[in-house]
């Protein structure tokens, strides 16, 4: 397989890297970035476990061919602290008890991400719908969407983009 050139801004960090050109973005983040959070699952887009954000938007990793992403701006949970200070959904998650056996929370976190940075004081409906494609075995979601509205600080819409 040959090699292709790419470049991207990776959690506001500049990345080049030489890439197999069928590669996966999931496969370059974890083989050659080293960014652990997105996790290979399903490797078939449907258990959200491999969820980043690209130019904002939430996408699958392990479905993503790297190629595509050239020039774009990736998240990761791994840029989603501030100064070493946990972003308002981590700490949400935490609070909230959100987390059990973790697979599924960096997914989620990419996800609920994803929606309040474009509605920052989002409904219940709202948040369940933009989690819907993460599956979670073991909270049963709604420490989850308790977490996530916690982040929006409730009715008085709180939540800042980090």
């Amino acid at each position: 397989m040959s090699q292709v050139p790419i470049q991207f801004k990776l959690n506001g960090q500049d990345k080049a890297e030489f890439i197999d050109e069928a590669a996966t973005l999931l496969s370059v983040l974890r083989g050659k970035v080293g960014i652990t959070s997105p996790k290979a699952g399903c490797e078939q887009g449907t258990c959200g476990t491999c969820s980043v954000l690209i130019d904002g938007e939430l996408r699958l990793s392990c479905i993503t061919l790297a190629q595509t992403c050239a020039g774009a701006s990736i998240e990761t949970v791994e840029g989603m602290d501030t100064d070493g200070k946990l972003h308002p959904l981590q700490q949400a998650f935490l609070d909230r008890f959100a987390a059990q056996c973790g697979f599924c929370t960096t997914g989620m976190l990419m996800a609920a991400k994803a929606l309040l940075d474009k509605n920052p004081n989002p409904t219940r409906e709202e948040v369940v719908d933009a989690i819907s494609g993460n599956i979670c075995r073991c909270t049963g979601y709604e420490p989850i969407i308790e977490a996530i509205l916690d982040a929006t600080g409730g009715s008085a819409g709180s939540y800042r983009r980090a």
